[in-house]
């Protein structure tokens, strides 16, 4: 562990330190959106899950407020023209989202209240398409910075440094999720950040970009 404190200390020191802060104020920016606005960044989400980042903000630029308003058929055409891997069931996961976007801001805020553990609960319970890393990173772009999002990446990155055992299998249930989310905390306190940030971190050691 200490080996890779030291190496996001000496990043953080760097031209990314100042990229990273940019993005981190970027998050709490937008979660004083409107509630269009934040609806968007949860289709963005719903669109990585097996996709890329890279891929979501292509398509978040351009499908726009189609998010909110393109039928379903004609938002699985615009995804599958823009080259998502799965148009059909993306358009029906943002389209089944529609039916919280209004009062979402509201939601997310009475679920907080009981823990911000609570409002990514909800997430997870009421938004089809979204499981814990995808409600962590919606929640994390919004302004949250409690949440990192387990990826390949941060488990690959992770798993070299001998902090966790690398995962069996594609995909982590709940407890596997929680259980390392766990030592990103400790990982995140021992590089005095909050884990959103030292995600970003990360994915910027392992990938060389800063995304969101």
């Amino acid at each position: 562990m200490e080996r890779l404190v030291r190496s996001v200390a000496s990043l953080r020191r760097t031209g990314a330190g100042a990229l990273v802060a940019s993005r981190m104020e970027e998050f709490r920016s937008k979660g004083r959106q409107s509630e269009n606005e934040i609806f968007k960044e949860l289709c963005f989400c719903l669109l990585t899950a097996n996709y890329s980042a890279e891929g979501g903000m292509r398509i978040q630029k351009v499908v726009g407020d189609g998010f909110i308003t393109l039928p379903e058929r004609p938002l699985a055409s615009r995804l599958k023209s823009c080259g998502h891997r799965f148009p059909n069931a993306r358009a029906r996961y943002i389209v089944e989202a529609r039916k919280q976007r209004e009062g979402l801001k509201e939601a997310l805020s009475s679920a907080k209240t009981a823990g911000v553990d609570s409002a990514r609960e909800w997430l997870a319970n009421n938004i089809l398409g979204l499981g814990y890393k995808e409600a962590s990173h919606f929640l994390r772009n919004i302004g949250h910075g409690d949440f990192a999002i387990i990826d390949f990446h941060i488990i690959d990155l992770l798993a070299r440094h001998r902090i966790i055992h690398k995962p069996k299998g594609k995909s982590l249930d709940k407890k596997r999720y929680l259980e390392i989310e766990r030592k990103l905390g400790r990982l995140a306190a021992r590089c005095g950040m909050c884990q959103g940030e030292l995600d970003l971190y990360l994915w910027y050691l392992e990938t060389g970009k800063i995304l969101k």
